[in-house]
């Protein structure tokens, strides 16, 4: 801010800073705009995603129109902060959080140059200091690991030899650490890197690797994971409860030229939600179609309340294997009136209601399985049973080829399933759990557009087991699979993997 005594005292002088400071004062309005008009493109998004509008945004194309705006937002701020000369004075707001205390710390000194004092040209003494920590990286370094042993000959004995055995490897022979393969399978199945883009990160920094080379190790280290995965689905099949779904599977077809649709089956057990003690799991397995025989075979001896959505592979499993109940999913029921309530009435009443479920659902979360039947029992069952007379009204009413009149039967003929939460506790309201856990395979499936043979497919599933299995015990997928990967190519017993388990890892 200028002061009076800063003012010059020349008359064009004066006119050329009047002029000066209105040309600043005008750029300052131009970026307050648009900063304005970028806060109110993310206020939107934010309404489209999370509002009544919210089912009809992917995503991922939210995140990235997200990541876009606040960008260019931060652009406009920062040259606004700019051609404000008082910014400096302002204290800019800021949302980075601690930085955790494992890292490593590097420390440098900025120190003045002269400790004279500059009034009395004594020395100067420290009294205090100031200390600002910021966040740097080191881009991925590679190193060579040089494994030597020695070789012992006896003298007296000129037969004999001695040398410690070589370190297993997976890949036998070859140049990969297990941490080298670790990282090449998280950079694919956890952050979605194709194995190609991989390669040209690594040529970047003078490593020349071919992708099929990468293909091979990924290949070898699924054959050593396999058991792992195996014996994730075999402790799902113990479980009560299970959710299962299935997505798209892309795999390609030689002989015909083109891709043709496999599908990649889910199931995953999470008693998070009511308290309860068994590790949450999910395992994949890939299957060439989505025949409701496979879901069969997957599941083996399980016996229980099999959580799933509308899909009619499921209701004939539940037909022929009495010892499963299908709990069906409201979440799914609730898409289907959401499609029509901007033109129905009754669909903006149905979802009126479904909300007033989710509404009781927020408040148990957490609790134990006997307080949330409890609950249940007293506030959800009356909508539940009001909302079944209210849907049979209206189904006599509506055309009977209407999409109304689908949705309703869409709901209708699965009531019992729908009705199954209110008597146990330990049952979710939807199928949730296991769509979350679908979607890191429909966002490598865009990445990678698909896998190239039905091995391929299969060892998708494994790994991406794995790696699920560390997120949901809160481990690092990468030391995780390094470990495990050293442990098995040293010849970690078959009958022992329940020892290498990501929730072993825990704590």
């Amino acid at each position: 801010m200028l002061m009076e005594a800063d003012l010059p005292s020349d008359v064009e002088a004066l006119r050329a800073l009047v002029l000066e400071q209105s040309r600043e004062l005008d750029a300052l309005k131009l970026f307050q705009a648009e900063v304005e008009r970028l806060k109110a493109i993310i206020e939107a998004l934010q309404r489209h995603r999370f509002g009544r509008r919210s089912e009809q945004l992917d995503p991922d194309q939210f995140e990235l129109a997200l990541e876009e705006v606040e960008t260019a937002l931060a652009e406009a701020q920062h040259a606004m902060d700019k051609a404000n000369r008082a910014s400096a004075d302002r204290q800019r707001k800021a949302n980075r959080g601690s930085l955790p205390a494992h890292l490593e710390r590097i420390e440098q000194v900025v120190d003045v140059e002269d400790k004279a004092c500059p009034c009395c040209n004594c020395a100067l003494h420290q009294i205090g200091e100031d200390v600002a920590e910021r966040l740097d990286v080191v881009p991925t370094t590679f190193r060579v690991l040089v494994t030597r042993r020695p070789r012992y000959g006896c003298r007296s004995c000129e037969g004999t030899i001695v040398q410690a055995p070589a370190p297993g490897r997976i890949v036998e022979g070859g140049i990969p650490t297990e941490a080298l393969i670790a990282q090449v399978l998280v950079a694919k199945y956890a952050d979605h890197l194709p194995l190609y883009r991989q390669a040209q990160i690594y040529a970047r920094q003078g490593i020349q690797l071919d992708r099929s080379t990468l293909a091979d190790w990924v290949g070898r280290a699924a054959w050593y994971l396999r058991p792992l995965r195996d014996h994730i689905l075999e402790r799902l099949r113990r479980s009560e409860r299970l959710f299962a779904d299935e997505t798209t599977a892309p795999v390609l077809d030689p002989g015909r030229g083109r891709t043709k649709t496999g599908q990649l089956w889910a199931y995953a057990r999470d008693d998070r939600p009511w308290g309860g003690d068994d590790p949450p799991m999910v395992a994949y397995v890939y299957a060439a179609d989505r025949k409701c025989e496979r879901a069969e075979a997957h599941l083996g001896d399980f016996a229980g309340i099999l959580q799933v959505d509308g899909y009619g592979g499921y209701a004939a499993l539940g037909k022929r294997r009495q010892q499963i109940q299908l709990a069906f999913c409201w979440a799914h029921v609730r898409r289907k009136f959401y499609e029509l309530a901007e033109s129905s009435p009754v669909a903006t009443e149905v979802l009126r209601r479904i909300a007033m479920l989710y509404a009781i659902e927020d408040r148990v979360r957490g609790t134990s399985a006997e307080h949330r039947r409890g609950v249940r029992a007293e506030d959800a069952r009356v909508i539940v049973d009001d909302l079944h007379i209210y849907l049979e009204a209206r189904l006599r009413q509506v055309s009977a080829k209407s999409k109304l009149a689908e949705a309703i039967r869409y709901a209708l003929t699965r009531w019992h399933g729908l009705s199954l939460f209110l008597d146990d506790g330990r049952v979710e309201m939807d199928s949730n759990t296991v769509e979350r856990s679908i979607r890191p395979l429909a966002l490598n499936r865009k990445n990678a557009l698909f896998a190239g043979s039905d091995e391929g497919g299969d060892n998708w599933a494994v790994i991406a087991t794995l790696i699920e299995n560390c997120k949901f015990s809160g481990i690092n997928p990468h030391i995780w699979l390094t470990e495990a990967l050293t442990k098995l190519a040293e010849g970690h017993p078959a009958n022992a993997v329940s020892e290498l388990m990501p929730w072993t890892a825990v704590g």
